[in-house]
């Protein structure tokens, strides 16, 4: 059982390297691809900047997700449930950051216009 769990943490690392890898080009994909439609410089790099933030934030998910399971199902101690709950605190609060960064307001802030538009 004790390989199944160190296979899955391994799959959720491997997930979030590729989120940043494929982000990061999807995100220089549409950036370009505003330039080339006329926008402003700085217009493509705000959209940059946005999406390259979902992509962080995705990113930290899933490693912090395989932190977890790696902490819980195989090296449970007091030691390692420390360092889970540091790293869990230092990514939560470069998720905090990255999503007022992205969105322009705190995660527990209400989008203007959120009962009217289900995208928000």
């Amino acid at each position: 059982m004790a390989e199944l769990f160190e296979k899955t943490v391994i799959v959720f690392e491997a997930v979030a390297v590729a989120v940043l890898i494929f982000g990061t080009l999807f995100c220089l994909g549409l950036s370009i691809r505003k330039l080339f439609q006329g926008s402003k410089p700085h217009q493509a790099y705000r959209v940059f900047r946005q999406e390259f933030g979902r992509t962080l934030l995705l990113a930290l998910d899933l490693l912090v997700a395989a932190d977890i399971i790696l902490t819980v199902t195989l090296d449970l101690s007091f030691e390692t449930l420390g360092m889970l709950g540091l790293l869990v605190l230092i990514r939560t609060f470069l998720h905090f950051v990255l999503e007022l960064e992205v969105t322009g307001r705190w995660p527990w802030q209400a989008a203007h216009g959120a009962a009217d538009d289900p995208e928000e």
